[in-house]
């Protein structure tokens, strides 16, 4: 298998039928032109949209070409790119299909509530589909279709992932089951066997006409710890857009997951002021160079999200501001093929461990724990990388246990193991404790007693600070009181004078610290 390209562009197209003369200014010189402008040597192109347009001829029943397009334009594009030697992944919705909404609504994916996902029934927006329903076949022909009929370099299926789900099909194969549809875990267990059924049925069809192409399953996040799942595709790729809901804490995080795993993967990142689909909306260019600088220093290759006008051309002004990136990653590239991390630092990931905990905002893809540990880490310039249960902890100097990691069973016997051959634990928050017994699990120089009835604490370091004066720092996060048992105290508690509350308060958020010594606050 060839290696993944360096300098991608992800071609988004999801056209409406309401719009007249589509591809009309397709020109093929001018599409080459602006992939060179733009140093670009692969671009996913299109097979067919959310809208659930085709963009080529079709033969699969239900399916069916653009009907304001007047050609093959997904045979077109592919021809112009391979001429100028840029490889052309080919574009799939997967889960999502307006068209087909129309007329089979009873294939949707419904909530608990009855309710469809994505858009509800009157607003202007896509309906997912369940991969349990009818409509996985469909989606399996439109696959194969275009494996068969067109020389693509790859396929990109999108908008897909373990849903829970409680449509007729899935309440039904529930009962049938004797499980009952209300309990979210049966719900999920039953989702997860069904993205598991959709992603193998997809990979049998395209592998069975093409071996070894390369398949792609996209749902926004790959999950930490969930090594089936990432075992489902045969390269992975980061969708991350900062100014897009994911933060400038997700692609790190989840790029120092999965270069564990052992597979090729991009950062993909987008041209977009804010977000897919933009129309106009431009990224400031250092803004972009510093993303594509991003997915280098983190081992990966790079994919920027486009989007073409319906009449078919190219925006000259995106390949403007994508050649002042990609010039420099394609001078970068012959000290960036066949890298490996070198950290001694990993972090075991809570999400690996025991899931995301629930949060809003661009958190919601990173979780606050492992976003933050990952925070500190990349701004104190360290080398680290993101573990799950199964990574060899050998390998590494020091392990991090972020704030809440239980410690059980097996990776008890791991941690056990690895301290035994001289490996470090920088364990915080309340990773390490069992509760039931209020006492830690591994022996940390420190006895625990209890959660602290103040909030915010304060927290005054014992050692100097390389780039700040001594202080008490507010730390807002709930402090575990605990009492060394041996060993170095390094940093002090305090505690403020009082919570906030009616009958006493100070200021306008908290009260100051008492400064006096409540604790310690870390210890070694």
């Amino acid at each position: 298998m060839d290696q993944l390209a360096f300098r991608q562009v992800h071609l988004d197209f999801h056209t409406s039928e309401a719009i007249p003369g589509v591809g009309q200014h397709w020109d093929k010189a001018h599409f080459q032109a602006m992939l060179q402008r733009g140093h670009v040597n692969s671009i996913t192109v299109f097979s067919k949209c959310h809208h659930g347009w085709s963009y080529h001829p079709t033969d699969v029943p239900l399916s069916q070409m653009h009907p304001t397009l007047t050609f093959d334009l997904l045979g077109a594009m592919i021809e112009a790119a391979h001429e100028i030697g840029v490889k052309t992944p080919v574009y799939l919705s997967a889960g999502l299909d307006e068209k087909l909404f129309a007329t089979h609504s009873h294939w949707l994916r419904h909530l608990p509530n009855g309710n469809p996902t994505w858009a509800s029934w009157m607003d202007a927006g896509y309906h997912e589909f369940c991969m349990r329903s009818p409509y996985l076949e469909y989606l399996v022909a439109q696959t194969a279709e275009a494996t068969r009929r067109y020389d693509a370099d790859g396929i990109f299926l999108d908008i897909v992932g373990v849903r829970d789900c409680v449509c007729q099909y899935c309440v039904a194969e529930m009962r049938k089951r004797g499980w009952d549809p209300r309990d979210a875990a049966a719900r999920h267990e039953l989702g997860r066997e069904t993205y598991l059924h959709y992603a193998r049925s997809i990979n049998d069809a395209i592998h069975a006409i093409k071996p070894g192409m390369r398949v792609f399953h996209n749902g926004g996040h790959i999950v930490r710890g969930d090594r089936e799942l990432a075992e489902l595709h045969t390269h992975l790729e980061l969708e991350s857009l900062p100014t897009g809901g994911w933060g400038y804490d997700h692609f790190p995080l989840s790029a120092r997951y999965v270069q564990g795993l052992g597979r090729e993967f991009l950062g993909m990142t987008g041209k977009f002021h804010t977000s897919w689909g933009e129309f106009g909306g431009y990224k400031h260019p250092n803004a972009l160079r510093y993303e594509a600088a991003l997915s280098l220093a983190n081992g990966a290759k790079i994919s920027v999200g486009d989007q073409m006008h319906p009449f078919g051309q190219l925006d000259a002004a995106t390949y403007a501001l994508l050649g002042t990136a990609y010039a420099e990653v394609e001078a970068k590239e012959p000290w960036c093929c066949g890298v490996h991390s070198v950290a001694d630092i990993g972090v075991l990931s809570l999400e690996a461990v025991v899931g995301n905990q629930p949060t809003n905002g661009p958190s919601a893809k990173t979780g606050l724990v492992d976003a933050g540990v990952v925070r500190v880490l990349q701004e104190g310039h360290l080398l680290y990388d993101v573990l799950d249960m199964e990574a060899d902890f050998t390998r590494y100097a020091v392990l991090i246990l972020p704030d809440a990691i239980p410690v059980h069973g097996k990776l008890l016997d791991k941690l056990t193991a690895y301290r035994a051959q001289g490996g470090k634990l920088f364990v915080t928050g309340s990773s390490a404790l069992d509760a039931e017994r209020g006492a830690f699990v591994l022996d940390l120089g420190v006895s625990y007693d209890g959660v602290s009835a103040f909030s915010p604490e304060y927290l005054v370091p014992r050692f100097p600070l390389d780039a700040w004066e001594s202080a008490a720092f507010v730390v807002y996060a709930p402090a575990q009181c605990i009492t060394a048992t041996h060993g170095t105290v390094l940093v002090d508690r305090q505690d403020p004078f009082f919570n906030r509350d009616y009958l006493h308060f100070c200021s306008h958020q908290h009260a100051p610290n008492t400064e006096t010594v409540a604790g310690p606050a870390m210890v070694q």
